[in-house]
């Protein structure tokens, strides 16, 4: 259950950074740029909801994890945590393939809003690639 548990409160940490990223990148207009796919600053709003944001993850993914942590907060839900592990599978090459989040993440591109969040995300993201891990039986 302390695993469960665990899970629960990295899935909500990141979601809340991802959350918060999604509306900083929304206000600031900083569309998604990742190597084989650029964005429109006049269409990050649009584009949030399926592609994603240069600080968020898209809008259905996001709604994934909600159900996720929802389901989870409620107790074991092996579902939930594959859907939890399967997101954070995708996040995790999604902030370190996007040249903002990159950006971001060396000493010369800090940005005390965007940074911090990016940095949540990516933390977010791994803790629950390794906490949604399947447990063995008891």
């Amino acid at each position: 259950m302390a695993h469960t548990s665990s899970l629960v409160r990295a899935s909500a940490l990141q979601l809340a950074a991802g959350l918060a990223g999604q509306l900083v990148a929304l206000r600031r207009q900083r569309a998604f740029d990742i190597p084989f796919l650029q964005g429109d600053a006049d269409h990050v709003a649009r584009d949030s909801w399926w592609i994603g944001t240069a600080l968020s993850a898209p809008s259905y993914m996001l709604a994934a994890q909600t159900w996720a942590v929802i389901r989870l907060a409620g107790g074991p839900d092996d579902r939930a945590r594959r859907v939890l592990r399967l997101l954070a599978a995708g996040m995790v090459p999604g902030v370190l393939l996007e040249r903002r989040t990159r950006g971001l993440l060396r000493p010369r591109g800090f940005d005390p809003v965007e940074t911090p969040i990016v940095i949540a995300v990516l933390a977010g993201a791994v803790a629950m690639l390794v906490l949604g891990r399947p447990q063995p039986r008891p």
